[in-house]
């Protein structure tokens, strides 16, 4: 046989068999759903994380956690544009993080509930945790 030929006559290399499900470890059955959630609730879920994952969307969130503010107070605060600013609170009140109430010519906003106050501070303590982690 020439140096470069290949031996066609060995048999091929057997591939690892991947165990049965189950057969290794208790996995629920397919049909099961671990989690006591429905498709909607993991939907929502999502938008209201794809709806924090802005740093500047963060910010104006705590600025609501200490109170209800109005958008002309939010643009102050965040020397921003109020078409910015309202963009990035409509973002919020459509994933349900934020209410909103109309004034006269104002729209107050405040964080929807003690629920999303909760999910600021596991979110902000969790991401301090990982930056700890990564100091010498």
């Amino acid at each position: 046989m020439k140096k470069y030929q290949m031996d066609t006559t060995a048999a091929p290399p057997m591939r690892p068999q991947a165990p049965e499900v189950g057969a290794c470890c208790e996995h629920p059955p397919a049909h099961e759903s671990p989690l006591a959630c429905t498709t909607r609730q993991l939907e929502q879920a999502a938008a209201m994380c794809h709806a924090m994952s802005d740093p500047a969307r963060m910010r104006l969130l705590l600025w609501l956690q200490r109170g209800e503010r109005c958008v002309a107070e939010l643009t102050a605060l965040e020397q921003g544009k109020t078409g910015s600013i309202s963009a990035r609170l409509q973002t919020l009140h459509a994933a349900r993080l934020v209410s909103r109430r109309r004034e006269a010519r104002h729209v107050y906003y405040a964080l929807a509930d003690d629920h999303v106050t909760a999910l600021i501070e596991n979110v902000l303590r969790h991401a301090g945790e990982a930056e700890d982690r990564l100091q010498p």
